[in-house]
């Protein structure tokens, strides 16, 4: 048996170097003739956005961190309590919206799709996070410490039931220098981490998962929301209002203390963003839900997704969907107001 969180080989050096670590999604998209820079309030300004020299022993450290094992095991019951809790978080779920009544999850069905999201996080002290409430684990020494989170995929196997025992394996599959050659732009650290997720005790895997993150140097630097092009018709839509009440019970279910979803001053003094931001996982789960919610039967197979513009809280957000062929659902997140895209993602469908 696995204990509940292993140790993570290999981070004494990066523990050494703790920093302000600073989260936020990736810049920025939009569409429907929206100019790019949506007035003053979508024009992010923070600390300095000139790129920081990079010594020589921050690149060694760097070096030493990309090849140093890597590797955290986490075991957990996928209690139904915690998925009930969950369950009254999400407007998709919580029977707040007719014809959608709640109904509290049950042992021994299937567990529904993204779900798994708010088990198997790690279980650090606090004196061990960084200092804006974020883990460490799996996070580059510093200078590199803002972290975006850009995107992820998760492919279905095999079915996980509500009250199985599961263990999930967590490896760095592949880390990427960008702009460090170049003289001028910033330096960017990709890092993509990938996740097996099994029964216990069994060896097949039920859930394989990738997640990808950008590590940048520096605080925020003021942007623009980028535009997302060629989106389809929605099929079917689904509004919600992403509240502070939202954003910190979803911190709680998935034991997220970063201060960016928590801390108003934190997210405009540190960051440079208007208000906090809704966390990244929650937008993914709002798009598999709704399309769960307006397409029932389907089994997914794949979930590709990539986080473009933040979406910040108390601005109503619009999921939208459309099946562009039998074996595709195109996903997407909007601000209702604006139209700004925060999210794009493809669900594909099992053939039947």
């Amino acid at each position: 048996m696995l204990p509940q969180s292993a140790s993570l080989r290999s981070t004494a050096a990066v523990r050494a170097g703790l920093r302000r670590s600073l989260t936020a999604p990736a810049p920025s998209q939009h569409r429907r003739g929206v100019p790019q820079c949506i007035y003053s309030r979508r024009c992010y300004s923070s600390p300095p956005s000139s790129a920081p020299h990079l010594s020589a022993a921050n690149l060694e450290a760097l070096d030493r961190w990309i090849s140093a094992d890597k590797r955290l095991a986490f075991s957990d019951t996928l209690r139904p309590e915690h998925l009930a809790d969950l369950y009254i978080t999400l407007p998709t779920r919580d029977g707040s919206r007719p014809p959608y009544e709640y109904s509290p999850p049950r042992e021994g069905v299937p567990l529904s799709y993204g779900h798994h999201l708010v088990f198997f996080h790690p279980r650090n002290p606090e004196k061990a996070l960084r200092s804006d409430g974020t883990d460490i684990d799996f996070c580059p020494p510093e200078p590199f410490t803002r972290r975006m989170w850009a995107g992820g995929r998760m492919v279905w196997k095999r079915p996980l039931g509500v009250g199985d025992r599961a263990v999930a394996v967590s490896t760095i599959s592949a880390v990427d220098k960008k702009g460090f050659d170049s003289g001028i732009g910033m330096p960017m650290v990709f890092v993509k981490q990938k996740l097996e997720y099994r029964k216990l005790g069994g060896a097949e895997v039920c859930i394989e998962e990738e997640r990808s993150h950008v590590y940048l140097p520096t605080a925020g630097n003021r942007r623009g929301a980028k535009e997302v092009k060629d989106l389809p018709r929605p099929d079917f839509t689904f509004e919600y209002l992403p509240t502070p009440t939202t954003l910190f019970r979803f911190s709680a279910l998935t034991f997220n203390g970063h201060y960016i979803h928590l801390d108003k001053e934190y997210a405009q003094k540190s960051e440079g963003y208007p208000e906090r931001l809704v966390h990244g996982p929650l937008t993914a789960l709002m798009m598999l839900d709704t399309t769960a919610l307006h397409l029932p039967g389907l089994s997914f197979a794949t979930f590709e997704y990539r986080a473009v513009n933040p979406i910040v809280v108390n601005r109503p957000v619009r999921i939208c969907g459309a099946q562009e062929d039998a074996n595709t659902v195109r996903v997407w997140a909007e601000e209702t107001e604006s139209n700004i895209v925060g999210m794009t993602g493809r669900i594909s469908l099992v053939s039947v």
